[in-house]
């Protein structure tokens, strides 16, 4: 794989308690991780092929799925990956009880739990391309989703991959405490301003980081721009 390639990529930040005592689940990558080691962080990864052919309970909604468009893979196969990412790191499932056939390799466990992904309770709310230099590169979209939408126990990881540690509901108001990512305090700073409020924002933040150019930019009806 070429390590300097910027791959596509999703990350979803599940919001519990949002109106009265609001908590965002993370985990903790492992040390000898070539991205971020020991670094607390969202569920989410990068978009694999199976991702496109994912018959989604309903789909990613308005006006999401129009700020999702326009490059990159399709709204349906970005959301799909959000799941997918969700489901391996943590074993939570974001799904409606459905019937599913032939799903492809990565997705036959979740197929297993009997449910179908549905992307409808996704918010996209944030994007950024990580900056050159560094060993992974992604194009990471960020979806907020409302615990009350994933199915089963939310206390239960026992179904999660090895790929995070000491998964937890960590307190907003805590998670500076934490070791986090630049761009994750800028994630989470985002999302405290809004608070309670769950809504699909009025322009999405892209922070765009090339070989050429950094700058700050809006997805949405009225775009703005400035050089960072």
């Amino acid at each position: 794989m070429d390590k300097t390639v910027i791959r596509d990529a999703a990350t979803v930040i599940v919001l519990r308690s949002a109106a009265d005592s609001p908590a965002v689940l993370m985990g903790q990558r492992g040390a000898n991780a070539a991205f971020m080691p020991n670094k607390f962080v969202f569920p989410g990864g990068a978009v694999d092929a199976g991702d496109a052919d994912v018959p989604l309970f309903h789909p990613v909604g308005a006006p999401c799925r129009e700020r999702l468009a326009g490059a990159g893979p399709e709204p349906g196969t970005i959301a799909a990956a959000a799941i997918r990412e969700l489901w391996e790191e943590t074993g939570l499932v974001l799904g409606k009880p459905a019937r599913w056939t032939d799903p492809a390799p990565d997705w036959m466990k979740f197929a297993e739990t009997g449910h179908r992904p549905d992307a409808a309770p996704l918010r996209f709310v944030f994007r950024a391309i990580t900056p050159p230099g560094r060993p992974r590169r992604f194009d990471a979209r960020f979806f907020l989703v409302d615990a009350a939408q994933i199915a089963g126990d939310l206390d239960d990881f026992s179904l999660a991959s090895d790929e995070l540690r000491h998964l937890q509901w960590v307190p907003l108001h805590e998670a500076r405490r934490f070791d986090l990512p630049f761009i994750t305090e800028i994630v989470l700073a985002d999302i405290a301003m809004r608070l309670p409020d769950l809504s699909a924002p009025t322009n999405v933040p892209f922070f765009k980081n090339d070989d050429e150019d950094s700058a700050i930019l809006a997805l949405g009806p009225d775009p703005w721009a400035r050089d960072s």
